[in-house]
């Protein structure tokens, strides 16, 4: 069973549904200036469209499927698709980053996609057109210019880009005013409907993209996808450009030996004698070289035409015709044979058929097919000829390649766009998510409040790949769920023990206090002071680094046990109404040793860290003195627990603001003195100092337990 269940998404049809309408709405408004002549394009209003309303990805699609469909009507257009794309983006950028909630963006935006289309628009139309693809434009840079050189480019860039100034305000503009109609929760409804989770805000995408580690997911797929996207767009470029090159190679070699087919046709194999020694002057030449020039006309590509009649020692021009920039050789013109051509001397000298020899010498790099030109013997006399300059082909390659590129960039960025955005929905910002969400979880330390926040939070994600991914994220879910119930079960348990835990230390401090005539809720006031200073210690600043919660809470549970040695003490000594002897005293002065051992002992039975420590160092060295002159063990400063030494105060002023029975309780004024004297000597300062700024706090306590001391 799936850990949640999704409802069908209409925004999501709607969003591919808006694919098709900015295409349609792109072909619509790009035919008008083609049909009327207007020097405009009006092709990016759906691509403007789109992308602001459902995202980078069908943005792009959109642009390359309205190219490829605007060519129907004008052949070049789906070689300006790289223009529209990376419209595309630099839209999907301003969106992403909310530029757009500055007026000053669009005008930035405007500026901007007018000049990188002006730019990158014209230098196209030079390198598949060979200059401006509307008249308009070259006549107005020929006047500011001159109509040639760098000079005339840079006129019709200066144009170009301000008439695409005026283009592009007219497609933002109407695509404006196609997402206004759309009311504002449909349009982001639409535009998240690609997110595979509850959708991030633009401040939460920019926190994640900033959590990315050195090698992050993120990272990893964008290199592949951008690596497999250029092999791809790579490999398929170059198998076109070598096929093409292939193709038009063969079609010229075709050519080449069909024109010398038929100029063998053509050429009376009887006279070549005759036509080598009077030339013009023979009855018939200058017809068979008129049709000749009609056969090169009517080959396309074919640069040279000629007849030789080919022996061992050279070669003899019967004819060759003129070209634009050379002077064809006369007949019987003698030239000897070309490097290229030494290995084929035998089957020319035989008479024989060749295929099409291509040769870089001093004619140039060239193409050559010959035909024999047969006698009505059958013999062959000489050789019909017919060269097609390699520059011309790889003229066409050139320009194929160019298309090819200015094809396949478009393609290229659409291929890595999917796969971003396919990587980002799907992978990164569900797998980041989740890794927040579960450090968050970690954090709490065990906190309920803090734990159910973040099994919240992380239901709240919704993630929905229907993949590993969800399953990934169901489980986690569910576990942290499971754990946050276990997390309350100890909870629970633990504040059963602590019930029972004080319930124990009460009924022990009990025990003492029924013994003590003298100490009439001793343990609940010095208990109070205990905490009173504690909280007052920290607010202070003081001892930061011992004052934890669990420190401050262990501290305050077992200070009534601070005086749990007494049970040891007779009663004799104990209650005794007058001034104890100096044996007594030292007796009396072992309910310390007597009660640190008993906590020790207690100790002894529970493995690991417990409260108790806390117990015994206040029961064992709350008589101690700052200025070491204390017992039982004499220690001073620092050295004696702070445990101890804030239950010396408490101890001290509770014995101090109580009535006993050898003196009655000392005014409040008075046991302050008392204390202040002693800051230092028989007191820590700092206790003595938060002690004294906590009064109102102590003065509660009093008025509750002593409240004929105020």
């Amino acid at each position: 069973m799936k850990f949640h269940l999704h409802k069908k998404d209409h925004n999501s049809t709607y969003r591919w549904l808006s694919v098709a309408v900015g295409v349609v709405i792109n072909v619509l408004f790009a035919y008008i200036p083609y049909k009327t002549g207007i020097p405009l394009y009006l092709d990016t209003v759906g691509v403007l469209f789109v992308t602001v309303l459902s995202g980078v990805f069908p943005g792009v699609l959109t642009a390359v499927l309205s190219n490829a469909a605007c060519s129907m009507f004008s052949d070049n257009t789906l070689y300006f698709s790289f223009i529209s794309v990376l419209i595309a983006l630099i839209t999907s950028r301003y969106v992403r980053h909310q530029k757009f909630n500055k007026k000053i963006a669009y005008l930035d935006f405007w500026l901007c996609i007018s000049v990188i289309s002006g730019l990158l628009g014209i230098t196209f139309q030079w390198l598949l057109l060979g200059g401006p693809q509307f008249e308009e434009v070259s006549e107005v840079a020929g006047l500011l210019f001159s109509r040639s050189g760098t000079g005339f480019f840079a006129g019709a860039a200066l144009v170009n880009t301000g008439l695409n100034m005026v283009d592009k305000f007219l497609s933002a503009a109407v695509a404006l005013l196609l997402l206004i109609i759309i009311p504002k929760e449909r349009r982001y409804a639409i535009r998240n409907s690609s997110w595979r989770q509850n959708p991030l805000t633009p401040e939460q995408v920019k926190e994640a993209n900033k959590r990315r580690v050195s090698h992050s997911l993120m990272s990893k797929m964008s290199m592949l996808i951008g690596f497999l996207a250029l092999t791809l767009a790579g490999f398929m470029a170059w198998i076109g450009i070598r096929v093409y090159s292939e193709n038009v190679k063969a079609e010229y070699e075709t050519k080449a030996m069909h024109a010398a087919q038929f100029a063998a046709s053509v050429i009376d194999g009887d006279k070549i004698e005759e036509y080598i020694s009077l030339g013009e002057d023979e009855e018939g030449y200058l017809e068979t070289e008129d049709m000749l020039y009609r056969i090169r006309e009517a080959m396309p590509g074919v640069q040279y035409l000629y007849a030789l009649k080919i022996d061992k020692n050279g070669s003899t021009f019967v004819f060759d015709l003129d070209t634009e920039d050379l002077q064809g050789a006369e007949p019987g013109d003698f030239v000897e044979i070309e490097e290229g051509f030494q290995q084929y001397m035998p089957q020319l000298l035989a008479g024989e058929e060749i295929e099409p020899i291509e040769t870089d010498d001093a004619f140039g790099w060239l193409l050559t097919a010959y035909y024999p030109v047969k006698n009505s013997n059958g013999k062959t006399v000489c050789y019909a000829g017919a060269d097609v300059s390699m520059s011309y082909i790889s003229d066409y390659a050139k320009d194929f390649i160019i298309k090819a590129l200015l094809l396949f960039s478009g393609f290229f960025i659409l291929v890595l766009v999917l796969g971003l955005t396919m990587s980002g929905y799907y992978l990164f910002y569900p797998i980041s998510s989740i890794t927040t969400n579960v450090k968050g979880f970690v954090k709490s330390a065990g906190e309920q409040k803090a734990i159910d926040e973040s099994v919240k939070k992380i239901r709240a994600v919704n993630i929905h790949t229907d993949d590993e991914i969800e399953e990934l994220y169901s489980s986690i879910c569910r576990m942290e769920a499971d754990m946050a119930e276990h997390v309350r079960d100890i909870r629970h348990y633990m504040e059963a023990t602590a019930k029972m835990q004080n319930g124990l230390i009460i009924t022990m401090a009990d025990m003492v206090e029924n013994r003590d005539s003298d100490t009439g809720a001793h343990i609940q006031k010095t208990a109070a002071y205990v905490r009173i200073i504690l909280e007052g210690l920290k607010k202070k600043g003081y001892y930061l680094e011992k004052l934890t919660p669990k420190y401050m809470a262990d501290v305050e549970m077992s200070a009534p046990l601070h005086d749990i040695g007494k049970i040891n003490i007779s009663d004799a000594v104990l209650n005794k109404p007058g001034k104890l002897t100096d044996e007594e005293y030292e007796i009396m002065k072992t309910h310390t040793t007597a009660g640190r051992k008993i906590l020790e002992n207690a100790i002894a039975t529970v493995e690991g860290e417990n409260y108790l420590k806390e117990a015994r160092n206040m029961a064992g060295y709350h008589h101690e003195r700052w200025d070491g002159k204390g017992y039982p063990e004499g220690l001073h400063g620092a050295v004696i627990p702070l445990s101890a030494r804030v239950m010396a105060v408490a101890d001290v002023f509770d014995a101090l603001t109580s009535p006993r029975v050898y003196k009655p309780a000392f005014p409040l004024e008075k046991a302050l003195d008392i204390l202040k004297e002693g800051s230092g000597t028989q007191f820590d300062p700092k206790v003595i100092e938060v002690f004294m700024e906590s009064l109102p706090e102590v003065k509660r306590v009093l008025k509750k337990y002593n409240q004929e001391v105020l």
